[in-house]
């Protein structure tokens, strides 16, 4: 519970310091006293957004204090995990906004962020006010209450992690799938590829030599015509010796004289040697001959193969070396994706098993807010019946329908207003008191056994007298178990309160005020609550409702 709260340069507050305790307080003042300001500070130390604007005119920052207590030991793992410190087993929450600049925010003397205030602050404070009536409107917020009823943290903690789980191996099959297609593009893109540069079967070279034989097939005639002259030049014609006969007869010659003189004989050995090289060649000149005869449609065929082969270039060279090697490497990338496994059994099956367990926890998510809808319904009917809305049906329906974040149900909280009316939504069905009532009845079906403190800021809007003292001594219930502070301008709830702590409105030049009233002070106030001023007649009116207050608890 909250044991002390102080704040300091808020709206009209210069500084108010307010000692609260267990049970049931009122807090009170007139119409822009500044109740709304106490309510900041609050909100301050359980990591609301803090304004600038909240800063009083002349100040330099405003501040917010807390003490909170837990006689269970509750705080202490907030304070390990922070390292804040607690003070005789208390723990200070506080938040410092300046007028210019970032709000800090601190948690036992130890610097935080905002969040985590937020996070101690849900554990141990509820606030409704009208934003919070605004929210009983949203289906979001109908669930998480059904939810907290039904005491579902764990299992709904279980689906979330399955239903993330889930969401999770389903991008993946969904990313193998893709990938896969991508791999068989792939794939077959390569095969089509090797499948045309193998059926031409390139030889490393082979364009120089097709480039060579090309010069050779288009140049057939004036090749032939020369190497034809060349080799009548070596064998002569039958008119005249060629180059081998006359070598012949110069040969007979040298050897001849070689008789007289042994250096001819060297010089006719050498005749001979060169006769027969040529003799050599003239057969090789008439092979070449013979070769460049060829068919005539053999060019044609040449040329259609370096049209080929430079088809193969163009894509995949510049050179043909570089095809060679491209088709290499191709063969050892396709090689690697047709083994790689083309079956998403294993994903599939993780995927199944997946859902198959998010399926499981909707369902007992299902049972379980169904059986709480039941039990919570009936007991905000009940205490509806005391709240002047005895005609009034309240129900919880729970539909199941797509899987979200959040199981498959849509909560949806309903309301006949009276014994004929339909059940509506209480968003359509119900007024802004109403929803006030069905609020505090919400709270007085869902209080917990644990201590818990709960504020609330004009829970008896648009209601009055026999509902004023119905919603009073609810209050009162609610605060046997649990801290209540309400902000009211009700006098049936004011008189209710185990305490009151009045505001009081300030005037041009000074500050408001707030400050625990006597039992004399409260008399006087109440008085003013209900007849605007302090006569004799409104004062015994105010103890006499204080005094029927006590004898009903």
């Amino acid at each position: 519970m909250i044991d002390e709260l102080r704040i300091r340069g808020i709206g009209v507050f210069d500084e108010a310091t307010l000692p609260l305790h267990p049970g049931l307080t009122a807090l009170t003042g007139e119409t822009g006293a500044g109740k709304t300001m106490i309510l900041t500070g609050l909100g301050l130390v359980t990591g609301a957004k803090a304004e600038p604007s909240l800063v009083r005119h002349g100040a330099e920052r405003a501040e917010a204090d807390a003490i909170l207590l837990d006689p269970s030991g509750g705080l202490e793992p907030w304070a390990e995990e922070t390292g804040a410190i607690l003070d005789d087993g208390a723990l200070s929450l506080s938040r410092v906004v300046p007028s210019e600049g970032r709000a800090r925010a601190f948690l036992g003397g130890r610097s935080v962020p905002a969040a985590t205030l937020a996070e101690v602050a849900e554990q141990y404070l509820t606030v409704h006010g009208q934003a919070d009536q605004q929210r009983l409107r949203s289906a979001a917020a109908q669930r998480a209450a059904l939810d907290e009823a039904a005491g579902n943290a764990d299992l709904l903690a279980a689906y979330r992690a399955a239903f993330t789980r889930l969401r999770e191996l389903t991008a993946q099959r969904a990313e193998w799938a893709n990938a896969s297609a991508e791999r068989l593009r792939e794939r077959t893109s390569l095969s089509e590829a090797l499948h045309e540069i193998d059926a031409l079967a390139p030889a490393e070279g082979e364009d120089d030599e097709l480039r060579a034989l090309t010069e050779r097939l288009t140049n057939a005639d004036e090749l032939r015509a020369t190497v034809e002259e060349a080799h009548a030049a070596l064998d002569g014609t039958e008119l005249d010796d060629g180059v081998l006969g006359q070598l012949g007869r110069i040969e007979q010659a040298l050897a001849q004289g070689g008789r007289h003189d042994d250096s001819l004989i060297q010089w006719s050995s050498r005749i001979a040697a060169t006769a027969t090289e040529l003799s050599q060649l003239l057969g090789e000149l008439a092979a070449y001959r013979e070769s460049i005869d060829v068919d005539p449609g053999e060019l044609d065929r040449v040329h259609e193969r370096r049209a080929a082969l430079a088809s193969l270039m163009r894509r995949w060279g510049p050179e043909l070396s570089d095809v060679l090697q491209w088709a290499e490497r191709s063969r050892t990338r396709l090689a690697e994706l047709e083994s790689e496994p083309g079956s998403t059994a294993e994903l599939d099956s993780a995927v199944a098993a997946a859902r198959t367990e998010v399926e499981k926890l909707a369902s007992r998510l299902h049972l379980e807010r169904a059986k709480a809808a039941k039990r919570i319904g009936a007991v905000v009917n009940r205490e509806l019946r005391g709240l002047a809305m005895k005609d009034a049906t309240f129900a919880i329906e729970v539909t199941a329908g797509e899987l979200t974040p959040s199981g498959r149900d849509e909560v949806t909280f309903t309301l006949a207003a009276h014994a004929n009316a339909p059940q509506r939504p209480v968003a359509q069905a119900a007024s802004g008191g109403e929803l006030s009532r069905i609020m505090l009845a919400l709270e007085l079906a869902l209080a917990s056994a644990g201590e818990h403190t709960f504020i609330f800021d004009e829970v008896d809007a648009g209601i009055g007298g026999s509902t004023a003292t119905q919603v009073a001594k609810r209050l009162a219930e609610l605060a046997q178990h649990h801290q209540v502070i309400v902000v009211t301008h009700l006098p049936q709830v004011a008189a209710a309160a185990d305490r009151q702590i009045a505001v009081v409105k300030a005037s041009s030049d000074t500050a408001a005020a707030a400050h625990v009233l006597s039992d004399e002070e409260r008399i006087a106030e109440i008085a003013r609550m209900l007849a605007g001023d302090e006569s004799d007649t409104a004062r015994q009116h105010a103890a006499e409702l204080i005094e029927r207050s006590r004898v009903a608890r």
